[in-house]
């Protein structure tokens, strides 16, 4: 999962103005980075334009994604990653860029304002916090360590059955399980067992 570029651009009549822009573009070599670095900015630019106002949009080209977020007020920023970063994070990145940027840079430098007069500098923060999605955002975080508690479990369940013990054997010689628990518990286990896969 990686994050190859955040920019912010405002969308005009005609074509998008670039705004601020900021690249992790180590995985690529040396002498690819000008090209791809241009190649992203000029299709932030395009997306940008032909994305309508007050929308947000996903656009597939080759092995990356670009995830755009045009406001009502034509401020608009893109993403570009790769397909396996996922999506919400993208978008939850997009909102909090956009409302910081939006509270910092007042509204008259929109339309004329380039990378070089616009003062805003958290860009380059944003996009190696958000490098890792589960250590950015709350909810992929909660998310992965419930992933890691399921796999726990599992584990646990196989190293006791491992040892030749039967959950069946387990209950017959509980002692703290009454008459009614081990009843219910061979009920279900009968009716459970029309559902197995031979």
């Amino acid at each position: 999962m990686k994050l190859y570029s955040i920019s912010i651009h405002h969308k005009g009549g005609t074509k998008a103005n670039l705004l601020k822009s900021a690249y992790d573009l180590s995985s690529f070599s040396f002498f690819q980075r000008s090209s791809v670095q241009e190649f992203m900015t000029f299709t932030s630019a395009l997306i940008v334009e032909r994305t309508s106002q007050g929308s947000r949009a996903s656009v597939k080209e080759q092995e990356y994604l670009c995830h755009v977020y045009v406001r009502n007020d034509n401020l608009s920023a893109v993403v570009i990653a790769d397909t396996e970063y996922p999506q919400r994070v993208c978008f939850t990145l997009l909102d909090k860029v956009l409302e910081e940027f939006s509270r910092q840079v007042d509204s008259i430098e929109w339309p004329s304002g380039n990378p070089d007069t616009i003062n805003y500098k958290a860009l380059d923060i944003h996009l190696s916090k958000y490098q890792n999605p589960k250590e950015a955002d709350a909810m992929t975080k909660v998310q992965a360590e419930l992933d890691e508690t399921k796999i726990i479990l599992h584990n646990t369940m196989e190293s006791l059955l491992e040892r030749g013990e039967k959950l069946d054997d387990l209950v017959a010689k509980s002692e703290h399980l009454g008459n009614q628990s081990k009843a219910f518990y061979k009920t279900a286990r009968k009716q459970n067992s029309c559902c197995e896969i031979m």
